[in-house]
């Protein structure tokens, strides 16, 4: 069984998180869902608080196959300014493990040193990631390597489709596509 890792902090975006998470559980993926701190219940950027799994620093990246992180300004600095999760991406990108970012949080990636050239996010969060290699509304999902970053809310189904697809395959990925109704995902 796939194992994704969903690191989330103060002020992350619900919307991008929870469809993140339902639509790899609904794939049969093992998602963890993990804090920075002790703190397990963790509130979004809405207010909608989670309940995590585990703290970051007992994550253990040899069980891991993805770490996917949610958007919202708030999660995002705080997943950027997080050592042991920076340190997490960097051992992944190293091990050429799969990561995925959507909304602001390709900051935490750029941060890490582990965004690929080509990229996406939400819009007006390239000022302060880096205009070149930003593929705008080109593209609602951009995967460079092993790198896969998406734009922002309205984006997170898709994005987490493709990432089953990744991880479970074109007949899993048609499967909860078809269920889910997501036909405007390509």
């Amino acid at each position: 069984m796939s194992r994704v890792l969903v690191p989330i902090a103060s002020g992350f975006e619900e919307i991008e998180a929870v469809a993140i998470i339902d639509v790899l559980r609904r794939a049969e993926i093992r998602v963890l869902v993990a804090s920075l701190d002790e703190h397990s219940l963790v509130k979004g950027a809405n207010g909608i608080t989670i309940e995590c799994d585990v703290e970051i620093k007992d994550v253990d990246i040899d069980f891991l196959d993805m770490i996917v992180l949610p958007g919202g300004w708030d999660g995002t600095y705080a997943l950027a300014e997080d050592k042991i999760l920076q340190g997490l991406l960097q051992e992944m990108d190293k091990l050429g493990k799969n990561i995925g970012a959507i909304c602001a949080a390709p900051f935490a990636l750029h941060k890490a040193g582990v965004l690929k050239q080509n990229y996406t996010c939400y819009p007006s969060a390239e000022l302060q990631i880096r205009e070149d290699g930003y593929q705008g509304d080109k593209a609602m999902i951009v995967e460079d390597g092993n790198v896969m970053t998406s734009r922002g809310p309205a984006t997170a189904i898709c994005f987490a489709l493709e990432i089953v697809k990744k991880l479970k395959g074109k007949k899993t990925y048609n499967e909860l596509k078809s269920g889910l109704l997501a036909d405007f995902c390509n």
